[in-house]
């Protein structure tokens, strides 16, 4: 029971990557709160985990401030956000519109500033927590096929470390991290692939080493949920199998 007795929040945790962390974190004895826009499918979701549903646009500040208040009436606290709430969508700087920036802004990196402006206050009440944000592999190398994706998630790693840093300062026990995976095998990511140009065989073989599962994700933010993880603060994990690392020619 490695977050026994704490509470968590997990955002766009109807499915994916979500949802697996959800499962994890109740497994090990938090109480948890799953947010999400789709309000049929969480409530679905939270039912079959007999976990807490909240509806919530991250991106929308009253949401966060809705939250907030639910948390402080409910619950009285919060010792663990993971910020996973995320769209997916693929086009070159040249080809993507404003529209398409601005959304994916406002929903990748907006709502996690909106989430720690918004709940920091409440976790540093209790003198501990931990926040961690899903950023990705991306975030780190170029993908021109994902600008506004990589742009936003890069955002995140820095919102990361600007947080982790007042953290810090501020000496009430919480912590900030930031995770980056590479591809993960969820439905989001395969409805992208899928509007993308076929890969050939000797592609696909090369990219799959890379690709990890829900599962995998949710471990690495339950460790850094517990307190077994109490002295990081700040870190870019990756969990790529070497993807942003790996040289070209091999």
């Amino acid at each position: 029971m490695r977050v026994s007795g704490k509470v968590a929040v997990v955002t766009g945790a109807s499915r994916g990557v979500g949802l697996a962390t959800a499962k994890r974190l109740q497994a090990e004895g938090a109480s948890v709160i799953i947010t999400d826009i789709h309000a049929e499918r969480g409530a679905a979701s939270a039912e079959q985990l007999g976990v807490e549903f909240f509806q919530q646009d991250v991106s929308s500040a009253e949401g966060w401030q809705s939250l907030a208040q639910s948390l402080r009436e409910r619950h009285g606290r919060l010792d663990i956000l993971v910020n996973n709430a995320a769209i997916l969508q693929a086009a070159s700087v040249v080809d993507e519109s404003v529209e398409g920036w601005q959304q994916m802004m406002a929903v990748n990196a907006g709502s996690v500033f909106l989430a720690i402006k918004t709940l920091l206050p409440l976790m540093a009440e209790q003198d501990g927590g931990s926040i961690i944000n899903l950023s990705s592999s991306s975030a780190l190398m170029g993908m021109p096929q994902f600008c506004a994706y990589t742009a936003a998630k890069a955002a995140v790693r820095s919102l990361t470390m600007s947080t982790a840093v007042l953290c810090k300062q501020q000496g009430r026990g919480v912590r900030c991290n930031s995770i980056h995976p590479d591809g993960i095998n969820t439905d989001m990511v395969r409805e992208i692939a899928a509007s993308l140009p076929a890969a050939d065989k000797q592609q696909y073989q090369r990219t799959a080493p890379f690709i990890c599962q829900p599962e995998d994700i949710a471990n690495t933010i339950l460790f850094l949920a517990s307190d077994e993880s109490k002295h990081i603060n700040g870190a870019a994990i990756a969990i790529d199998n070497t993807a942003t690392i790996h040289p070209p020619y091999l």
